[in-house]
Parts: C-alpha cells; structure tokens; sequence
C-alpha cells in the first residue's frame, strides 16, 4: 500500500509542478504548442515533475504486483487531493471547507483499505482476458482518432471516460504480465494492450482538458481507472480482502472515490489565486 500511496504523491505533486511550468512558459513569449512546450521543458519545475511522473509509475507498477488492483486504483485517484493540498501550499489556491472535508475522506477512506486489503489474487489471467484487454486498448484508441468529433455536450465526459479505461487497462495489463523475457514480452497480447491503452489514454486526456470542463473529464478518469479494473481484479484475477473485512474495503473504496469526484476540479492544476 505504501507504493501505491508513495505514487498518488508522485503523480499529484507532478501536476502542480507542471502547471507552474506550462505557465511560466506561457508568461515568457508566444507561440504555438510547440514552442511552449519546449519553453516548459527548459524549466526545472517540469522536468521535476516529469521525473516525479517517472517515479510514480515504478512505485504503480510495485504496487500492483503486491496488492489488489481496487486498492491500488483507489489510491491513485487520491493524486487529486495530493495536488489540492500541494496547489494550496504552491499556488495559494483556497480550499473551501468542502475541499477540505474531502480531502480528509479521501484519506479516511484509504486507511480503510489499507485495513483490509489482502495481497493480490493468486489467479493468472487467462488468455482471453489478455485479449480482452488488448480488444479495450483498440477501442479506446479508436475513441482517441475520433474524439473531436463527437457532440460538444457530451465530448469531455466521454474522452474523461475513455482516458480511465485506457489507464485501467493499465493496471490490469501490469497483473497479466507474468514473464519478462524478451521474447514471452512480444508474445504476449497484454504487452500491447499496456502499450496502447497507456498512449490512447494520455491523448485523450489532454484532449478532454483542453476540449471542456476539467470537472467533468477528470470525474470521467475517475470512474473508468477505478471500477472498471476493480472488477476486473476481485472477479478474474482473484484479488479478496483479509478474512471478514470485505465490507470495509467496499466502504473505504466508494469513499475514497467520491472524496476524489468532489476534488475533481484539480485533475487540471488551477491558477494562482487575484
């Protein structure tokens, strides 16, 4: 659990330090995408960040191969209060009580399943769940080549949604890969679903982001990374609470991703307070 709670600060603290970046690059001269990014990346803040983003995947990955998948993906929507907290510290952003409040759910409902989160399932995921995933990898690639164009209403919900599942698709992939010799890698369809769902997902975000409301793509990327691989994980991998808690690992679940949906505004770092 440590690791998975070690990424979570990676990750929120990575946001802050980029959006202070992508700012500053943007006070110091014009230019299109391009440049700004280049601008950013002569910065110590964004390549701190980077570096942090680095870290948090190595402490993800350890964190999925030791306890179950709805543990982990629980923690990492908790990034968002690591970068409420980090952007009221950084930022002089004002947190409401409401905020606040959530943030404290956020981390009453992970210690619950810190309590009662047993080890990872013992089970290997079969065949035609490494295909499945690869199958949800194309259609959330698919999504990320037609997402411009779907209806403005909707559009931010639907790519925040397809951003989850590709970083679901992840997580489970990081469980299906049992084997890393070279050759099992490329015979392995889940090493091209991690490949694709991972890159797929980092587009659509960015899509979503920059396309609508923060709140509602970042609400979306909650509900897809989390539900979507915790099923996956208690029914086909195995993955179970210790004996007699599976009540408070559901109850620390669900807190802990509504405490994450009412921070949703911080899936984008917000700006400096007047």
């Amino acid at each position: 659990m440590m690791c998975a709670l070690g990424a979570s600060v990676c990750f929120g603290t990575a946001t802050v330090l980029q959006a202070m970046a992508a700012r500053a690059a943007a006070d110091s001269g014009p230019g299109g995408d391009t440049a700004l990014l280049l601008r950013a990346l002569r910065q110590w803040r964004y390549l701190a960040g980077l570096a942090l983003d680095g870290v948090g995947f190595l402490l993800q990955i350890a964190a999925l191969r030791s306890i179950p998948i709805y543990a982990v993906g629980a923690a990492l929507a908790a990034s968002l209060a690591v970068t409420a907290v980090v952007a009221s510290w950084l930022l002089r952003v004002r947190l409401s009580r409401v905020e606040w409040g959530a943030v404290g759910v956020v981390c009453a409902g992970l210690a619950m399943l810190g309590l009662a989160s047993g080890t990872e399932g013992e089970v290997a995921g079969s065949t035609a769940l490494k295909y499945a995933m690869l199958g949800t990898a194309v259609a959330v690639l698919l999504l990320s080549l037609v997402g411009g164009r779907l209806p403005e209403r909707g559009r931010p919900l639907a790519l925040g949604l397809g951003a989850g599942f590709g970083f679901g698709v992840v997580e489970v992939a990081v469980r299906l890969i049992d084997d890393l010799d070279p050759g099992a890698l490329l015979g392995n369809p889940a090493t091209y679903a991690l490949l694709l769902g991972g890159g797929a997902a980092f587009v659509l975000l960015t899509s979503a982001l920059q396309r609508g409301s923060v709140t509602t793509a970042t609400a979306g990327l909650v509900i897809g990374e989390t539900i979507g691989p915790a099923v996956v994980g208690v029914v086909w991998l195995g993955d179970r609470t210790r004996e007699g808690l599976s009540w408070l690992a559901i109850l620390g679940f669900a807190v802990a991703v509504a405490g994450a949906l009412a921070l949703a505004r911080f899936g984008e770092a917000p700006g400096e307070e007047p």
